[in-house]
């Protein structure tokens, strides 16, 4: 096959746009939900570990409902459910309250069991030298969790790469839905579909690559 040929010609033309729409799409949406995701699987995460029965009980329930339901339903229910109540939210908003909400769900308990695995010794040494409860768990007791979870929520990071190609069904122009609005005129959907997927494939290799160094970083310091 030459340049010439119409769906190379489709395809080198096709490169910026869609690596615009991962540029301008997939990786805030990524990055946005992952960071408002972790702060609340940090909440949910100490609500489960709590000697509240209620807050225990709530987190529980909340870590139910996202992993027992479909992470499409859960964007659908926000974006075209929520007008119903006359809750109206924009599409990019929307995706990026269903994608945290589903990261928090996924990543409260990688984080629990990060923190469960700290000897209990942590927390008995730390209030011999006078901290509070507070500042042993942010000075003692989640920088030793890092480590451990670590592999779990960069899992769950490359993991919600991919799923924001959802997105595209509410209508917010990432990766995916460039690719779907190039091959729409043309229905070259197998070629444009091919490399969004490429796109994909390169950015989570990356990230994976990313992962591995962090990690050995890590386990470095721990030694």
């Amino acid at each position: 096959m030459s340049v010439d040929d119409p769906t190379v010609r489709l395809l080198l033309d096709s490169l910026w746009p869609l690596a615009k729409g991962a540029i301008t799409g997939t990786i805030p949406l990524t990055l946005a939900s992952f960071a408002i995701g972790i702060v609340l699987a940090l909440i949910v995460a100490l609500a489960r570990l709590s000697r509240n029965v209620v807050a225990r009980s709530l987190a529980r329930f909340f870590i139910s409902v996202i992993r027992g339901t479909p992470l499409l339903v859960q964007l659908f229910i926000i974006f075209y459910a929520l007008p119903s109540l006359g809750l109206v939210i924009d599409p990019f908003p929307s995706a990026v309250i269903a994608f945290s909400l589903n990261v928090a769900g996924y990543a409260a308990e990688a984080i629990r069991a990060a923190i469960l695995s700290v000897p209990r010794g942590q927390w008995e040494a730390a209030q011999t030298v006078g901290l509070t409860h507070a500042a042993t768990l942010r000075r003692v007791i989640l920088p030793q969790a890092l480590r451990v979870a670590v592999p779990p929520l960069s899992n769950t990071f490359i993991s919600l790469v991919k799923d924001t190609s959802l997105a595209s069904s509410i209508m917010v122009v990432e990766l995916l839905r460039q690719a779907q609005q190039i091959a729409a005129p043309t229905y070259e959907f197998l070629a444009l579909y091919s490399l969004a997927a490429i796109y994909y494939w390169i950015l989570c290799t990356i990230l994976s690559a990313l992962q591995q160094r962090l990690e050995r970083r890590l386990d470095r310091a721990a030694v």
